[in-house]
């Protein structure tokens, strides 16, 4: 009897150690994974940085035997004329009148969706207040999808959104082009125009690397058909119908156009949104490879490499201070279910797949919030509360990386406020690429700086207050407002602070606990993303086009130098005081209270 305890702790005592090493070579091969992919990206958008900045230049690229003749055709068809020089307000009133244009079109669509061809699923038409947020939600470059895609919307309606995608990531970048040519002219008020750059960032941009990535989930089991549900045979014998339609088309472009929006529900979490490990690394690549070479690509247009590479290290140093914390704490577990005796040798598995694993998992979570996609490969809702706490400070914070074009954008307006500070604290009057920082310059700056919290804590605020109170809705909510609560106490307020600050900060993703498809949630939320969305695109370029349009001032001895370690310091500092620091009360009270129960 005692020989065969022996054994028997041998044995034990065997497997533990053999699957405890196991499991350290499976996150070592998840951790060189997320490297590899990080890096790839980096390596990969320099040479399109470059490709981007030739296209905004007009110089001569590969390309422009396929697409010359096409954009020819739509500036024809259209009335166009692309050599017209705007300056900034002519600039601004094409952007909002276009969106304005886009937002009505898909709003009646989505509202007579259930009478529109295209529907072989038979889904329903919208409510007026869910497609007011979702056409808005899509125009704005968001995707807060508070439906889901395999029920909530058709083919058509499917189609209309992909377009969307597009010319949403399009204007963004239009808009960037836009200052990156203010920055680069010394005195003028003609900064090119914004239909020609709107047009080249669809076609040139966007279009072919869409293609590249629907390509490979296409050849990896993504469906691309118009056919409705499929019905297949389980190995019990049970007969299921499975969703599908033209989604590969609709994924690629949801990712290089950093909108996020899934076609189906659970989205890149959804076995045929992201069958494999490489579909997993396609898509993480492709929300990234835009926002990356949009950096390089401003280096390239000014002829200021070292200023993109000292704004790219502040961005990256930001990325990694929240996404280290984050796939630590999840590839460590949760301590609550440790306590139970329960292991933990794979990591917090709660709301991810098996397929990715939590450190890529928790990668994907801080890329696509720092970047603004949106898309979700695990469900952000069941994250560690350390991971949901960065995951609400990638959106709060809103300038590392951000979304396509309007990232930088972000960044910019802290430039501005950067370089005036660094005027004050040594005497002279701020110069920002020889032009002077004056006063109406750091009003704007400063107005867009504060609208981002503003937004964030406001709503929150409103919502607290009447789930606090289990105030009787009426019209905006079926029942009392704890009714859209799933969680109670900490957890239930980080739902509401997300919602508002994945709004704000133009992300879409959310902590899927909230009942959010009800008139309340979807007409406070429509408001928020539509004022943070152009709001902080009007600020750049109105900035940039009164700094445009001043005298040119040459360096000397006493300029500011942008472009050194020094002055990147300076804006991380900046970012960390007036972004950051407004958020730490309302952290505390949801994820870090959460953090701390746990202990």
């Amino acid at each position: 009897m005692l020989d065969v305890f022996h054994f028997t702790n041998h044995i034990s005592l065997f497997t533990t150690t053999h699957f405890t090493i196991n499991n350290s070579h499976i996150m070592n091969t998840e951790l060189l994974g997320v490297i590899g992919i990080f890096l790839l990206t980096i390596v990969l958008a320099i040479p399109l940085g470059k490709y981007i900045a030739k296209v905004f230049l007009g110089s001569k690229t590969l390309l422009d035997p396929i697409f010359n003749p096409i954009e020819k055709f739509v500036f024809k068809i259209s009335g166009i004329n692309p050599s017209e020089e705007m300056n900034w307000k002519q600039h601004l009133k094409a952007l909002l009148s276009i969106n304005m244009l886009w937002f009505f079109l898909c709003f009646f669509v989505l509202l007579f969706q259930g009478s529109l061809p295209l529907n072989p699923d038979n889904n329903p038409s919208m409510s007026p207040d869910l497609a007011f947020n979702t056409a808005i939600s899509f125009v704005v470059n968001c995707n807060l999808q508070h439906y889901s895609g395999e029920t909530g919307v058709s083919y058509l309606s499917q189609m209309v959104l992909m377009f969307l995608q597009f010319v949403s990531a399009g204007v963004g970048i239009a808009a960037a082009a836009m200052v990156f040519t203010a920055m680069r002219e010394r005195t003028t008020e003609k900064l090119g125009n914004f239909y020609n750059y709107f047009v080249k960032s669809c076609t040139r941009i966007l279009l072919p690397l869409s293609a590249i990535v629907a390509i490979a989930l296409v050849f990896s089991g993504t469906p691309m058909t118009f056919e409705g549900k499929d019905t297949i045979t389980t190995l019990q014998g049970d007969h299921v119908e499975v969703s599908r339609g033209p989604a590969a088309a609709f994924i690629a472009i949801k990712h290089i156009g950093t909108n996020g929006g899934g076609f189906f529900g659970a989205n890149s979490a959804h076995p045929l949104e992201n069958p494999t490990y490489f579909t997993n690394a396609v898509e993480l690549w492709a929300q990234m490879i835009v926002p990356f070479a949009m950096i390089f690509a401003l280096g390239f247009f000014l002829n200021k490499k070292k200023f993109a590479y000292i704004i790219f290290a502040v961005m990256t140093v930001g990325f990694l201070l929240l996404v280290i914390p984050t796939m630590s704490s999840e590839i460590s577990g949760n301590p609550a279910i440790e306590k139970m005796g329960v292991s933990q040798l794979n990591g917090a598995m709660e709301g991810k797949e098996v397929r990715f694993g939590p450190a890529i998992s928790g990668f994907w979570s801080i890329a696509t919030t720092v970047i603004s996609t949106g898309s979700v490969n695990s469900m952000h809702d069941s994250s560690m509360p350390m991971s949901g706490a960065m995951q609400l400070l990638a959106m709060m914070v809103n300038v590392f990386y951000g979304g396509c074009g309007v990232g930088y954008l972000n960044f910019y307006i802290f430039i501005i406020l950067a370089v005036f500070i660094s005027g004050l604290m040594v005497g002279r009057t701020p110069e920002f690429l020889g032009k002077k920082i004056e006063a109406r310059e750091v009003k704007i700056a400063a107005f867009i700086a504060i609208l981002h919290p503003l937004l964030i804590l406001a709503g929150t605020a409103l919502a607290s207050y009447f789930a606090a109170h289990d105030t009787a809705m009426g019209y905006w909510f079926s029942g009392n407002a704890t009714g859209w609560l799933n969680n109670p106490e900490n957890h239930g307020f980080s739902e509401m602070l997300y919602e508002y600050t994945s709004s704000a900060a133009n992300n879409g993703s959310g902590f899927e606990g909230l009942g959010d498809n009800n008139p309340f949630w979807n007409i406070t939320t429509g408001i928020v993303l539509l004022l943070s969305r152009f709001i902080p695109i009007i600020g750049p370029l109105a900035i940039a086009g009164l700094l445009a349009n001043k005298k040119y001032i040459p360096e000397s001895a006493g300029t500011l130098k942008t472009d050194t370690t020094i002055f990147g310091i300076m804006i991380f500092a900046v970012i960390a005081i007036i972004a950051a620091l407004s958020f730490f009360p309302a952290l505390a009270l949801g994820p870090l209270a959460e953090y701390f129960t746990l202990k």
